[in-house]
């Protein structure tokens, strides 16, 4: 039942909002002033507290500050008699959830709660996605490879150093870039992902910086690219190997001024992007070939990370397999298998040359496949089927 706390210093006020929400199913504690409430909601957490301003010990909008610091997740409605706009505008502004004058309008006060729960149950929902996303990309590992990656990403992530992340396919690049934004002060801000194999060379440009209306035949509206979509936040260059010669020049261009242009336009946008790419090519050959820029290779390479292949980190399998074994069979619904000891030991024989993403796939289709203990004849049946 959700929980609403009620802070007044009219024993009335608190009476008669207490029988409309309890009418309305919330269950409701009452402060007669804010240094009361202030100690319940350090001991209690309310899905919305209402609150005079007008108070003795501690105003509403001192109680505003103090819940804000405490709890900034909480939405606070603020109540007055004594109403006008310039209070109502400096509540707003110091992050209570909405204004209500006295005497109360029932129908505008119920409004307002439902308002307040919908953004407290969005507020939880947002935060359980964001520790599922986080567990989806969680990077495991105990080896030493693995343990220099972390101390790397906690020493740069919180810069704005641009950063190349190399290795082989599966390996974990575009999970090493997410956690270098997820820690980073650009956390808040978006993290736009751009697959340079994916687009066609043609498109790439447009994909990256945009485009104006009637820039070529499908160009019927202007559209914003991936750098602008990315603003204040970071973007992200997989497979920039495979990126064509003039859209190089143009992220180069981007990189030394901070600059863009949409293709077809004449207009100079400012853009403030952090950019991370990665590769799993050798761009130190493909400089020597001629089909990538060694200017743009130098700007984008301050920081370089190298993930290492599973077959060079094969301390680490075992706990891979628990996390993928848990993970699937959560997706699943099922019950979690187990492997044994000599399952294990197979597991780590086999030369995984799709890395990871290989590695996930096989645990998959042993779970599906096997019993509840995966044994080495089940390896031998299903890792590596003809």
């Amino acid at each position: 039942m959700p929980k609403i706390l009620v802070i007044d210093d009219e024993k009335s006020i608190r009476k008669t909002l207490r029988e409309i929400l309890e009418y309305e199913s919330f269950k409701v504690d009452e402060a007669q002033d804010g240094m009361e409430g202030f100690g319940m909601i350090q001991k209690e957490k309310y899905d919305i507290v209402l609150c005079d301003i007008k108070m003795p010990k501690m105003d509403g909008l001192e109680l505003l500050n103090k819940v804000h610091a405490l709890q900034p997740d909480t939405p606070i409605v603020m109540i007055s008699g004594h109403g006008n706009i310039e209070t109502a505008v400096e509540a707003v502004k110091r992050g209570a959830f909405d204004f209500i004058q006295k005497p109360l309008d029932l129908n505008r006060l119920l409004v307002t709660v439902r308002n307040a729960m919908e953004k407290t149950t969005l507020v939880t929902e947002t935060k359980v996605l964001k520790k599922k996303v986080n567990k989806t990309f969680d990077m495991i590992g105990d080896s030493e490879a693995i343990q220099k990656i972390k101390e790397m990403i906690e020493r740069v992530a919180p810069t704005d150093a641009r950063v190349l992340i190399t290795g082989g396919n599966g390996t974990g690049k575009e999970l090493v870039a997410r956690w270098l934004h997820e820690k980073s002060n650009r956390s808040a801000a978006p993290l736009v992902e751009v697959n340079c194999a994916a687009i066609p060379s043609e498109l790439i440009e447009s994909e990256l910086f945009g485009h104006e209306k009637g820039a070529f035949t499908s160009a019927v509206a202007q559209r914003k690219g991936k750098f602008e979509q990315a603003e204040g936040g970071t973007i992200f260059l997989d497979e920039i190997g495979d990126m064509s010669l003039s859209a190089q020049a143009k992220v180069l261009r981007a990189l030394q001024e901070n600059k863009i242009s949409r293709v077809g336009g004449d207009k100079e946008i400012k853009v403030n992007v952090r950019v991370l790419a990665a590769t799993n090519k050798d761009l130190q050959k493909e400089i020597a070939a001629g089909n990538f820029r060694e200017d743009l290779y130098h700007r984008l390479s301050v920081i370089l990370i190298h993930v290492p292949s599973l077959s060079q980190r094969k301390e680490d399998i075992p706990l891979l397999a628990e996390h993928f074994m848990n993970t699937i069979c959560e997706e699943h619904g099922i019950a979690p298998k187990l492997f044994s000891k000599e399952a294990v030991k197979e597991l780590q024989k086999l030369n995984w040359t799709g890395n990871i993403r290989e590695f996930r796939n096989v645990v998959e289709r042993l779970i599906i496949l096997c019993d509840k203990t995966i044994s080495d004849k089940d390896i031998a049946a299903y890792a590596r089927p003809l």
